[in-house]
C-alpha cells in the first residue's frame, strides 16, 4: 500500500478548521505513521526496550542538532552528483535567505512550496535517494552535528527514554540522521510514493510549524507517551507549537524570536555557539526556515530543462 493511500484515512475534522490546519494534521499523522514503522524496523534489529516507556525527547534538526540546514547539505550532495547545477544550488540558497529574512509564510507561498517541493525527483526511485542520503550524510553532515546537542540527546537515552528528531526534512533523510546518531527515530516531511517511485508530491503539508505539533501528538498517541513527561528542543520561533505541547521546552541556539519567548515563559536556553563559530553559521542558519519549503527546489529548473529537452 502506498504512503499516499495510507495517509488519507484520518477522521473528519471540525468544519472551523482551515485547509492549512487540515493539511498540517494530515502531515503530522503521516509523519508519525512513517516514523513508527521505521523505528520498529530499526529496533527489531537492536532488540532493545527502553525502561522508561512514557517519557521521550524531541529534537529539531536544523541549527539545533546540526549546523545549518540538513536539506541544503543534501542538495549540495545531489548537485555534486549532477542532479542539478551549482548555479541552481546558489539560487536555492539565495531564495531561502530571502525567505527567512524578509519573507512571510503566506498562503500562496506555502501552496507553491507544496506543489514544487521534491517535484524534480518525480519518477525517481526512493531507494536510490535513500542510498545517496547515506553517502551524503558521511560526506557533508556527520561533522556538522552540535556536540552539545548530541550530549543532551545521549542524556535522555541513558535515562532510558526514546529520542526522536522532528524536522521539515524528508522523513527518509531524517531517519538516516537519527540512525547514525543512535536515536530512536525521526518525524519528517512525508513524500508521496507509489511502488517505491516518488510522485513529486507531499502527503498533506510540510512538517513545519503546527504540523510538527500534530506529529508529536500523533506519535505520543501511537507510542503511549505522556507528553507532560516529554522534552522538546529547538532553535526557532516557528517551533513554538511543538515546544508548547510537551512538559519541558528548551531553546537551543535560539533565534531572537525564540529567545524572547523562552525568557517570557521561563524555558531553559542552551546556546552552543560562541564567538567566531556563531558568526560562521549565520548564513546556514537562515537556510533552516521552512527547510523543505525549498526542499531541493534548486532542481526544479534543471528538471524543467530536462523535460523540455
Amino acid at each position: 500500500m502506498s504512503v499516499r493511500n495510507a495517509s488519507r484515512s484520518e477522521t473528519e475534522r471540525p468544519a472551523q478548521e482551515t485547509a492549512a490546519d487540515r493539511r498540517a494534521a494530515i502531515a503530522g499523522e503521516a509523519s508519525a505513521q512513517a516514523a513508527s514503522t521505521a523505528a520498529e524496523q530499526d529496533q527489531a534489529e537492536r532488540v532493545e526496550v527502553p525502561p522508561d516507556l512514557t517519557a521521550a525527547a524531541f529534537f529539531d534538526v536544523d541549527n539545533t542538532m546540526m549546523m545549518g540546514a540538513s536539506i541544503f547539505h543534501f542538495a549540495r550532495g545531489l548537485a555534486a552528483r549532477k542532479y542539478f547545477t551549482s548555479s541552481d544550488l546558489a539560487e536555492f540558497a539565495w531564495q531561502q535567505v530571502k525567505y527567512r529574512i524578509i519573507g512571510k509564510e503566506s498562503t500562496g507561498g506555502m501552496a507553491a512550496a507544496r506543489e514544487h517541493t521534491l517535484s524534480f525527483v518525480q519518477g525517481r526511485s526512493l531507494d536510490k535517494l535513500v542510498e545517496l542520503g547515506e553517502e551524503i550524510y558521511d560526506e557533508l553532515m556527520a561533522d556538522k552535528i552540535w556536540a552539545g546537542t548530541r550530549a543532551l540527546a545521549d542524556m535522555h537515552l541513558q535515562a532510558g527514554q526514546r529520542v526522536w528528531l522532528v524536522t521539515a526534512t524528508p522523513q527518509e533523510l531524517a531517519q538516516i540522521i537519527a540512525r547514525r546518531l543512535g536515536l530512536t527515530g525521526a518525524l519528517g516531511t512525508v513524500a508521496e510514493h507509489e511502488s517505491g517511485v516518488l510522485t513529486g508530491r507531499l502527503v498533506g503539508e510540510l512538517l513545519h510549524g503546527k504540523a510538527k505539533a500534530h506529529a508529536v501528538r500523533a506519535l505520543a498517541a501511537r507510542e503511549g507517551l505522556d507528553l507532560r513527561r516529554c522534552t522538546a528542543y529547538s532553535d526557532s520561533a516557528n517551533d513554538v507549537p511543538m515546544l508548547s505541547v510537551v512538559g519541558t521546552a528548551v531553546a537551543v541556539n535560539p533565534d531572537n524570536g525564540l529567545r524572547d519567548i523562552a525568557r517570557q515563559r521561563g524555558w531553559e536556553i542552551r546556546d552552543f555557539r560562541t564567538g567566531r563559530k556563531a558568526a560562521k553559521i549565520g548564513v546556514p542558519s537562515v537556510l533552516g526556515a521552512g527547510a523543505v519549503a525549498g526542499a531541493l527546489a534548486a532542481g526544479i529548473a534543471y528538471r524543467r530543462r530536462e523535460r523540455s529537452a
